[in-house]
């Protein structure tokens, strides 16, 4: 009955100490409303040869002007912002997206292996309304959804940057 007591009190203490995992605290990220960011398609699994931009190839990039100030201290993850493309995309002699579409977008939280504290925040365009059409895709403000410590982006007025998050919080005055 004794070494039955020691042995559940052995497994309790086991089971009862704290276990240490990676942090959910990562670099916020802020976007002032009217920011001109640079988008990068992404393979999408299922591609479509009807959705035209399923055709540009991985890693074209996409101006946007954001429409909704972005900032990750107070917006979820899973929220969703807007904006409008900033100057066309084309294929060749074929303007794929206009100047002016319609953007929606999405802030997401993404688990990350290279980030000392497991996870970082990126905004993803969702989606184009381009002459009343709606084209799903996926662009995201890295060239590759694998982590990556030193890629280009835009910050306000299109002025490049040699790291994401050299441009955060990206804020006009």
């Amino acid at each position: 009955m004794v070494c039955r007591a020691v042995g559940i009190l052995c497994l309790s203490v086991l089971f009862a100490t704290a276990s240490f995992g990676q942090s959910v605290n990562c670099e916020p990220v802020h976007v002032a409303m009217g920011s001109v960011l640079t988008f990068h398609l992404q393979t999408r699994l299922q591609a479509n040869s009807s959705n035209q931009i399923d055709l540009l190839p991985k890693g074209t990039a996409i101006f946007v002007r954001v429409s909704d100030s972005i900032d990750s201290t107070v917006d979820h993850d899973g929220a969703e912002f807007r904006g409008r493309v900033v100057s066309p995309v084309a294929l060749g002699n074929q303007v794929i997206i206009h100047a002016e579409s319609e953007v929606q977008g999405l802030l997401v939280l993404l688990r990350s292996k290279a980030h000392p504290e497991g996870f970082r925040y990126e905004l993803l365009v969702t989606s184009v309304r381009d002459h009343g059409k709606s084209y799903d895709l996926t662009a995201s403000q890295h060239a590759s959804f694998a982590d990556a410590s030193s890629q280009p982006t835009s910050v306000p007025g299109g002025e490049k940057t040699e790291s994401p998050r050299e441009s955060a919080p990206l804020t006009r005055n």
